[in-house]
């Protein structure tokens, strides 16, 4: 297997030799890096990555020599294909896993009720809301076209143990949408964090977690500002509780 097969493809290298498959269709961005980093696996972490796509979380997190096992799940195949190869070049071939699979159906591809941490970067559109993109990769990605939050947090409950961990992001208008779907699911509210370009500006990003069967009861964690007060990026800055 050919590790860049596309003109349009390459490496984004990571840390300790790890490298992730990228291509305009399938690449990551600052959500996805601020989602692993907010679901903090330890080392002996067996996780899955919902709506996987090249891979960023599962690769993200071995470069940093987390989890004991990572499945990641993807319904594209050529996303499956960009993943896969990053697995191979990476050389964690015996303990990440790419599966070509619909979320939605996931008995006899995974075991259920085994996981310690499920994750995902779902659609941030809901079902007939906003323009569509004419790109199938964009709108699978944009838009709830073949995956809504329902989905996604019935998936998350089916594969986690009772008091395993389900965290995701969103946009901040589906917040209230995304605490009853995780109640529905069984998957209890208990973490969250906003997070804003600077100070001055009103959050673009919500990082959530639900507890499989936990109790009630929600800590807001404190803002997180990217950028400085001068501007520069890259500062991560973590402001008074929200």
């Amino acid at each position: 297997m050919e590790l860049t097969s596309l003109p349009n493809e390459h490496l984004e290298y990571l840390e300790n030799g790890v490298a992730v498959v990228v291509s305009p269709a399938h690449t990551f961005g600052t959500d996805a890096l601020l989602l692993a980093d907010f679901a903090a696996p330890k080392q002996n972490t067996r996780a899955c990555d919902l709506g996987t796509g090249c891979g960023i979380l599962p690769l993200y997190w071995k470069s940093r020599g987390l989890c004991s096992r990572i499945d990641g799940v993807e319904l594209q195949a050529d996303a499956v294909s960009q993943f896969a190869r990053g697995i191979l070049h990476s050389g964690v071939s015996g303990s990440v896993f790419a599966h070509h699979a619909d979320l939605r159906d996931l008995k006899g591809v995974l075991a259920f009720g085994a996981y310690d941490l499920v994750t995902m970067n779902p659609p941030y559109t809901a079902v007939n809301a906003g323009l569509q993109s004419r790109e199938p990769a964009a709108r699978l990605a944009r838009h709830e076209t073949a995956c809504t939050l329902a989905d996604a947090a019935a998936a998350a409950s089916r594969l986690l143990k009772s008091g395993g961990r389900f965290c995701l992001c969103l946009r901040p208008e589906r917040l209230c949408d995304a605490m009853d779907v995780l109640r529905r699911a069984r998957l209890e509210p208990k973490r969250l964090r906003l997070v804003s370009k600077n100070a001055q500006s009103a959050p673009w990003l919500c990082l959530l977690e639900g507890r499989r069967d936990g109790k009630a009861g929600l800590q807001i964690l404190p803002h997180l500002f990217l950028y400085d007060t001068n501007g520069a990026p890259g500062t991560y800055r973590r402001g008074p509780s929200a």
